[in-house]
């Protein structure tokens, strides 16, 4: 290994970490909605690894057809600038509707008390709630024709990973066809593994804070949070 290609890897690792912790795009979308529907572990890990696959094979696969018949540097940068534009716009798209629709499920699902008045002329009352009343006997249905976990990839897909390009796929090429390969895989690791290790250390966090009272409104917070997270990609914030 040359130095060149070991100064390159501890880059690439450094960018790979850095460019995910400092955007919260990359994991505050799934600890959110893992929250707000109550995914488990695993479905949370799986569902984060291939959005984040998904998110680091798109740049990869455009900067290996870039590099193979020669597109100029800049032209590849325009590309993924207008991608990424297009999918920040796509994941505030995705974060109104989602805020919409949780607080019309919010409202719909406003507890309301029913009197009952038994035989012996007893009456009490109790708390009620439609949506809730249905969610187990739909419950199974809803998880098997949710569109939340591919809305999420087809974004991630979209997305790129700004850095990968210009800074090390093309510095990575000049030395050889297997530094590159290897800086690419040194940068997709960590990016991966970042947003793994972050969306379950705080979505094991979350697991011991009660939000009972809030439960009402987790879709309509996880959609702000989204949308919240869109605004900030798209404005710099």
């Amino acid at each position: 290994m040359t130095p060149e290609i070991t100064a390159l890897a501890i880059t690439a690792a450094s960018i790979g970490f850095l460019h995910t912790l400092l955007g919260p795009d990359h994991y505050i979308p799934f600890i959110v909605m893992a929250k707000a529907r109550d995914w488990g572990k695993l479905k949370t890990l799986v569902i984060t690894s291939l959005c984040g696959m998904g998110h680091i094979l798109s740049s990869v696969v455009l900067g290996f057809i870039g590099i193979g018949i020669g597109i100029a540097l800049g032209r590849l940068e325009a590309f993924e600038g207008t991608r990424g534009g297009l999918a920040g716009w796509a994941l505030t798209a995705f974060g109104f509707a989602y805020l919409v629709w949780g607080i019309h499920r919010a409202i719909k699902n406003k507890p309301h008390k029913h009197l009952h008045v038994h035989s012996d002329n007893t009456a009490h009352e109790h708390d009620h709630s439609h949506t809730e009343e249905h969610a187990h006997v739909h419950e199974e249905k809803d998880r098997k024709i949710s569109l939340t976990p591919w809305i999420l990839f087809t974004i991630f897909v979209l997305g790129p990973c700004e850095p990968l390009i210009p800074i090390l796929m093309f510095p990575a090429a000049k030395s050889s066809v297997s530094g590159l390969v290897f800086i690419t895989a040194v940068f997709g690791v960590t990016t991966l593994a970042t947003m793994l290790t972050v969306v379950m250390l705080t979505s094991f966090g979350l697991s011991f804070i009660s939000m009972k009272k809030m439960e009402r409104y987790a879709h309509a917070l996880a959609g702000f949070a989204i949308f919240a997270c869109g605004l900030a990609i798209q404005f710099g914030l």
